[in-house]
């Protein structure tokens, strides 16, 4: 999400000077929106001689079975409350329910910001 800036007016209608221009370190960047697909990743510099690692796409996932952690094949998008329609593109986001080689798990990562999607099995309703 982009960063609007302040207000340019006071609480009583008055007009605020510019105080200082705009830094690079408040812009924000449009949504990674990470698909199921041949793995894809993008290095991006952030604050603080940092880098993250965007996934662009993947098809691995990291799931937790109680005590051990497996890496499964992530098939499909079944929910995601994010945004409906990320389920019809296949969009993983935080939160989203993925079926996988193992059965349904919920993404706990952020694959936009971590570059990995982490799942944790949905217990069978």
């Amino acid at each position: 999400m982009q960063d609007q800036g302040r207000s340019t007016r006071k609480r009583t209608g008055g007009r605020l000077k510019n105080v200082r221009k705009r830094r690079k370190n408040e812009l924000g960047r449009l949504p990674t929106e990470t698909q199921v697909g041949e793995p894809r990743f993008r290095t991006v510099d952030v604050r603080g001689n940092d880098t993250k690692t965007r996934a662009l796409a993947t098809n691995v996932a990291s799931v937790n079975k109680g005590e051990e952690t497996v890496t499964a094949e992530i098939e499909d998008v079944v929910e995601n409350e994010a945004n409906p329609n990320y389920v019809r593109r296949n969009i993983i986001t935080k939160g989203a329910v993925i079926e996988t080689s193992e059965g349904t798990a919920r993404v706990t990562s952020r694959p936009g910001q971590t570059g990995q999607v982490n799942a944790v099995l949905e217990a069978d309703k």
